[in-house]
């Protein structure tokens, strides 16, 4: 899938004269086996839900990458297809996989606005914060105007003020880019409050599994729903 404005999939587009690249599978079995493109990729980029179900069934692990690192919890993020992610990382996909060009599976989420896969991915354990300068979801989001991925990845201990160097600081690119919602509402968010502190620390002692016992605690109700974000 051809990469939106320099950002996104470093996925292999269709090769010259209209022929598709070879795909070469040694073993369908083989979970972190490398190829060019699979159908598992396919099937994620373009959210064909059965197709991937099936392929699983038929044995394809879901961490099959290309020559550049990039899995099928990449193609569905990029794609914006949450419910072919949730599958992918039922089945054990790794939620942090980085590309060759240091993209997560939240960064391609980031680039295609979808706040489902971005809460998702967040929901099951991926870091909020940018694995290199090169490719940083906070700045990705803002410089698109995807607000509600913006404010997803704050929520989740994202740095507002981080200032990366060939970029600057998300407030900045949002600025850049004409992104007034987003500016906005880094403007209004500032430092971390004490009560986002404590949420943060809370669910970080349950563990990403165990979340929902939040429920269970002997708390007002309205402090339950702030700690589980409802």
């Amino acid at each position: 899938m051809a990469s939106q404005g320099g950002s996104g999939s470093t996925s292999k587009p269709p090769g010259l004269g209209g022929q598709p690249y070879l795909q070469a599978f040694a073993n369908p079995l083989m979970s972190d086996f490398v190829s060019d493109w699979s159908p598992m990729h396919d099937a994620a980029v373009n959210g064909r839900l059965f197709s991937l179900r099936m392929l699983i069934s038929q044995g394809y692990g879901v961490n099959l990458i290309t020559a550049d690192r990039v899995s099928p919890l990449h193609e569905a993020c990029l794609g914006g297809h949450s419910t072919c992610a949730s599958v992918l990382l039922k089945h054990g996909a790794q939620v942090d996989g980085v590309t060759v060009d240091w993209h997560t599976p939240l960064y391609n989420a980031c680039v295609s606005g979808s706040q489902d896969c971005v809460n998702l991915l967040l929901e099951h354990g991926a870091s909020p914060h940018a694995v290199c300068d090169l490719a940083s979801p906070i700045h990705e989001a803002v410089k698109r105007g995807h607000l509600g991925c913006m404010e997803s990845l704050v929520s989740h201990g994202a740095n507002i003020n981080e200032n990366i160097r060939h970029l600057g600081t998300p407030l900045y690119v949002a600025c850049e880019n004409q992104q007034i919602a987003c500016a906005k509402r880094l403007l209004e968010s500032g430092p971390l409050s004490l009560m986002q502190i404590c949420r943060l620390r809370i669910r970080k002692c349950f563990g990403i599994k165990q979340h929902h016992r939040i429920s269970e605690l002997l708390l007002p109700e309205e402090l339950k729903r702030f700690l589980l974000h409802i």
